[in-house]
């Protein structure tokens, strides 16, 4: 039996590369798309290439650096916006924001989809993405798969496994898969090792310590509150 094509937004990250390794557990055949919108680094996109290859998935790779220029105002696309540091439940965290990024992205995984026929797009949207993000709001998501469905002839499903797990559940999921952790990146900063000191290794750090599994990631700041 032929197994049902997903298009799996990958960044890098943890929460996409567990995303990855959820879709082939439970028997999808993933492909990966990686893209470059600009942002302030290319280290998680070397981490997308190390876990794709990791799985032995098809990987694509779009270099979309063109957009930086409409998608400024954020330390993520910006050189002169600092990247705050802290957790997110901080204020400073709206300097993170990417305008439109993920309507974006998902617009752009759509079309490929539609190109391979593809039965679904994974996004790993997750119950813990900070309500800064206008774009991980569930009524966002849900308004995106909509248009999804409606895009073309061919259906395309968005699904969304993590909307119900929060961080360090994801963690624990990726621990169970023997995910491969330890090559995921997600420093803001973009430095050879994570900084310690940004929202997202703060978040990182938090998630390994609750989920009660040993985080592999080496940090600059020793001790990360």
């Amino acid at each position: 039996m032929t197994k049902p094509t997903v298009i799996v937004l990958l960044s890098g990250g943890l929460d996409s590369t567990v995303l990855l390794g959820d879709c082939i557990e439970r028997g999808y055949h993933a492909r990966a798309l990686t893209v470059n919108y600009g942002q302030r680094h290319v280290q998680e996109t070397t981490a997308a290439w190390a876990v794709a290859q990791h799985y032995g998935v098809e990987w694509q790779y779009l270099d979309l650096t063109v957009l930086r220029g409409v998608l400024a105002g954020s330390s993520q696309t910006s050189a002169d916006v600092a990247v705050p540091h802290g957790h997110y439940a901080d204020e400073t965290m709206r300097a993170t924001v990417v305008p439109n990024r993920n309507m974006i992205l998902l617009a752009i995984a759509g079309a490929w989809a539609v190109s391979v026929k593809a039965t679904a797009i994974a996004y790993a949207a997750h119950s813990g993405d900070h309500p800064v993000y206008p774009d991980c709001r569930p009524a966002f998501i849900d308004t995106m798969a909509e248009a999804l469905r409606l895009a073309d002839w061919h259906q395309v499903d968005l699904l969304r496994p993590f909307t119900v797990l929060d961080k360090a559940a994801i963690v624990a999921r990726g621990h169970e898969l023997h995910a491969p952790l330890g090559l995921t990146y997600s420093c803001y900063e973009g430095r050879r090792q994570h900084c310690g000191r940004c929202g997202t290794c703060v978040e990182r750090h938090e998630a390994f310590v609750l989920a009660g599994v040993v985080d592999p990631t080496a940090y600059e700041l020793q001790e990360i509150a």
